[in-house]
């Protein structure tokens, strides 16, 4: 029987490209005793990001578009928690878990480091106490409640003054993201309404904010402008070349010059690196990891590097885009090339050229460049459902989503507020104490009642 320590690979990231590279390696070296590969995530679940914006509309249950990670790994260890550092000269990534932080230590021979980014709120003052963002699941919940709770506000709220800005919402960014955001909102708010007869569609303000001179630019400016077109059709102000500048209670001011207000502003414009890279010995650019075309950190053997975090070229001068389509590839791609180096050969640099970009705008609607080819309206709409359906993990989760969808062409959507508060509760010892304070003040009354 050998004693020989097997190779330790450590995945750090539960998004595409961490998650992907975990499959591939279950695939391929899971299964050797002489090999464990443990992954490192914060939560238990793989979240579908491209259709997080249907679950703030109601399309979808927010379970839809979560994948169990057990379910979808049964060879590689599973650490649900916190990355607290990353010590690669040691090769040990610090960890803990738990309420009470309960701290571990992960010794390493290959480490993945597939963090994502974070939302970059950047300096705007207030925002960062008031936006909204649109990157996880809670971030959809969320906003799915707040879009609900001010519907039951405004509905009870006499004053005009102030039952504007229940109805107003203000999305930042005309990116992928943005746009899906404020198409799905507008269709569900205005849906709605039909519930609330107090309220009118005339008193809805529906405005996407985007710094540049054509919303969705991904997709160029023919696209752009076919979607904003059919977003202003539905009572979307889209504002271009205007930022936010300052958020102040319900007053969001714009570079405009204007001041708009709203009680929800969502914020999509802008992504930051992981915090974690930034105390890693790495050469990095605007702090993503720098790569090579392999995915490996030159002056790291045995660190890989993949995802939103990764500055990889892209074999035709560039450097690949920070896309779920190359996160789940590059992911895919590093496990093949670590299981390349254990067994000694020379690792494939990873080649992959975008097969196409797709968004939906609303009111089955949608927008898409796929490979050259460019499509808009039903078509578009009905492609995005496709692919994005043939991209969700397992079988289960398909169904799910299909019936949802299904269900959706007799129902309306729900209008349930998904709260977590806890029932009151009373314990033994404050019902005895209230008890005998009800008894002691009956007493006291007795007292100094007046006789007839």
């Amino acid at each position: 029987m050998s004693n020989r320590e097997p190779t330790r690979i450590v995945i750090l990231g539960g998004g595409f490209g961490g998650v992907y590279a975990a499959l591939e390696l279950e695939r391929t070296l899971a299964r050797d005793p002489g090999v464990e590969v443990t992954l490192v995530c914060r939560d238990n679940f793989h979240l579908f990001t491209p259709m997080l914006h249907e679950v703030a509309a109601s399309d979808l249950d927010f379970t839809d578009i979560v994948n169990p990670i057990r379910k979808l790994l049964r060879r590689v260890r599973l650490f649900v928690g916190d990355i607290e550092s990353i010590d690669l000269e040691t090769k040990r990534v610090h960890v803990s878990h738990g309420d009470e932080h309960h701290h571990h230590e992960l010794e390493f021979d290959h480490l993945v480091l597939a963090l994502g980014s974070i939302t970059n709120l950047g300096n705007v003052p207030g925002l960062a106490e008031r936006a909204l963002t649109m990157r996880t699941q809670g971030d959809a919940i969320l906003l799915r409640n707040r879009l609900i709770e001010n519907l039951e506000t405004a509905d009870f709220e006499c004053c005009a003054d102030l039952r504007g800005p229940l109805l107003a919402v203000v999305v930042a960014g005309g990116g992928f993201a943005g746009v899906e955001t404020v198409a799905a909102v507008n269709d569900f708010v205005r849906e709605a309404l039909r519930f609330y007869p107090r309220l009118s569609h005339m008193e809805l303000r529906m405005i996407l904010v985007h710094s540049g001179p054509v919303i969705l630019p991904e997709l160029g400016p023919k696209l752009g402008g076919y979607a904003q077109q059919k977003l202003a059709e539905r009572g979307i102000e889209v504002r271009l070349g205007t930022r936010v500048t300052a958020v102040d209670g319900d007053r969001v001011r714009l570079s405009d010059g204007t001041e708009v207000r709203a009680r929800t502003l969502v914020w999509t414009a802008g992504n930051a690196p992981n915090p974690l890279l930034e105390g890693l010995p790495c050469e990095t650019d605007r702090g993503r990891i720098i790569a090579d075309r392999c995915l490996r950190s030159p002056e790291w053997p045995g660190v890989w590097v993949v995802g939103d975090c990764a500055r990889v070229p892209d074999g035709r001068g560039g450097f690949c885009p920070p896309t779920a389509q190359h996160a789940l590839r590059q992911g895919k791609r590093v496990a093949q090339n670590i299981a390349a180096a254990l067994r000694g050969r020379e690792p494939r640099p990873f080649e992959f050229k975008t097969l196409g970009q797709l968004a939906a705008i609303g009111r089955r609607a949608g927008v898409a460049r796929i490979l050259g080819f460019q499509f808009s309206g039903f078509l578009a709409w009905w492609m995005w459902r496709t692919i994005y359906l043939a991209k969700l993990p397992r079988f289960e989760k398909k169904l799910r989503v299909m019936l949802g969808w299904t269900l959706d062409l007799v129902f309306s959507r729900d209008l349930v507020q998904l709260t977590t508060l806890r029932a009151p509760t009373v314990s033994h010892a404050e019902a005895v104490a209230r008890d005998a304070a009800a008894r002691s003040a009956g007493g006291a009354a007795a007292l100094t009642r007046t006789p007839e």
